[in-house]
């Protein structure tokens, strides 16, 4: 029997062609361009922009589609069937979502309809050189100045940094409040003095992804700045919104594992080995079966977080489960997918290879991990 998602519907269905083919026409060709460059193409974000795809779930009286987190996980979903990790679009729509749930009905107005039509790229700058998943010891600081702030700091790994018009930046306002002490600024960095784009990062995957450092010595932030309009509610602002961010990757792990099924099985029946398919050996129909049934059982379990965001009952415990399994289980799939591939699995000219490499990280960003287990063992 087909399965099909409980979140489905025959117009979102229609939304998924219309996004599988732009994806096709204007995602795929440009792949291994953008890898080369290390970055997707501006003109990319407008096209999006004007199909309606960047903001699909947020309400068109902000410039967004009037959509559900159903229409983004069909982006999301159609990005990994093709194989692509280079167009931002997560980052894009989280960032989209802080400002929709955490912002000002003026931030609303003044940024959404922007990142909706492409004139405006997205990032949120969390990670620093000296701290990752403890965000209480982040060393940026935003202090107030005159009708402003200054902001000074560096950030790391900062996906969409390359490209970004507007980067959610956490920092202290207030460094002894420890977490009371946090916020979100809200940074233009388009002809902003004391911003700077260091150089972009070499990875192991990803190539395409602008993650970059960014340097912020005495980066000026507007007087209305400051995420929601008041100090020192960042760390609360922040775990409120990072289960939408560790569903995502839930649902792109997923729609991964299934690609990788799909390519191997692919492989396995036309490639020949002691005069037969390789699908024909017992080892690997073995192999097969067990990812079919691990596939399986992800697929119906990201399915229930979708359902879960779409009800509002979405919680920090089961979005961390779903970052953390979901990501181990992909990259187990995919290594053991890559082995059936033989010498050909190791070559960057196959799927596999590339998605290989590009996978590791699900486990280290969103929050490493372990800080997803230790999150899960409180609830006990």
């Amino acid at each position: 029997m087909t399965y099909t998602s409980p979140w489905t519907n025959p117009e979102i269905e229609g939304f998924r062609d219309a996004v599988r083919r732009f994806v096709d026409a204007e995602i795929v060709p440009q792949q291994e361009r953008w890898r080369k460059q290390q970055h997707v193409d501006r003109d990319v974000w407008r096209k999006a922009g004007n199909l309606g795809m960047l903001l699909a779930d947020i309400p068109e009286e902000y410039g967004g589609s009037g959509g559900t987190f159903a229409h983004e996980c069909v982006l999301f979903e159609e990005l990994a069937y093709a194989g692509d990790v280079s167009f931002g679009l997560h980052v894009h729509a989280i960032v989209a979502n802080y400002l929709l749930h955490q912002g000002t009905e003026e931030q609303k107005k003044k940024y959404l309809p922007r990142l909706a039509s492409g004139e405006m790229i997205a990032a949120i700058a969390m990670s620093e050189p000296g701290a990752g998943s403890d965000l209480k010891s982040i060393r940026t600081t935003a202090v107030q100045d005159g009708d402003g702030y200054l902001l000074n700091g560096s950030k790391t790994f900062i996906s969409n940094g390359y490209l970004a018009d507007l980067i959610l930046v956490v920092a202290k306002t207030e460094p002894e409040a420890g977490a009371k002490g946090i916020s979100l600024m809200l940074l233009e960095t388009r002809d902003c003095k004391g911003f700077r784009v260091g150089r972009i990062l070499e990875k192991i995957g990803q190539k395409g992804q602008d993650t970059c450092e960014l340097f912020f010595d005495n980066a000026r932030v507007a007087p209305d700045g400051v995420l929601g309009g008041a100090e020192g509610k960042g760390f609360a602002q922040l775990m409120n919104e990072l289960p939408y961010e560790r569903t995502i990757i839930g649902v792109s792990g997923v729609a991964s594992i299934e690609r990788a099924l799909r390519l191997t099985i692919e492989h396995t029946r036309e490639r020949k080995a002691f005069g037969q398919a390789l699908i024909d050996m017992q080892n690997t129909r073995f192999v097969l079966a067990e990812a079919k049934t691990e596939a399986t059982i992800a697929r119906t379990f990201v399915d229930r977080c979708v359902v879960d965001m779409l009800e509002g009952r979405m919680d920090t415990v089961l979005a961390s489960m779903a970052k953390y399994w979901i990501s181990d289980l992909q990259c187990k799939v995919i290594d053991n997918c890559l082995q059936l591939f033989g010498g050909y699995g190791y070559m960057l000219e196959y799927p596999i290879a590339q998605m290989y490499a590009d996978a590791r990280v699900q486990r280290i960003y969103g929050g490493a991990n372990e800080i997803m287990k230790e999150i899960i063992a409180r609830s006990l």
